[in-house]
């Protein structure tokens, strides 16, 4: 199952900068690849402090 999904979420970066109308599509493309790890992160730091302030209270 983890192979499907990796298989239809790959994306060939170099090709829509070949294609891409203007610079700023190169910005808006390395924002995209990025914003889900960060969202992952932040969501990660979150779950680490709301337990450690969960702990440290008990």
């Amino acid at each position: 199952m983890n192979l499907i999904i990796t298989i239809l979420q790959e994306v060939n970066i170099d090709e829509k900068l070949k294609t891409a109308p203007d610079g700023g599509y190169g910005v808006g493309i390395f924002i995209g690849s990025l914003l889900p790890f960060l969202i992952l992160v932040g969501l990660a730091y979150i779950v680490y402090r709301y337990n450690k302030n969960r702990y440290k209270e008990e």
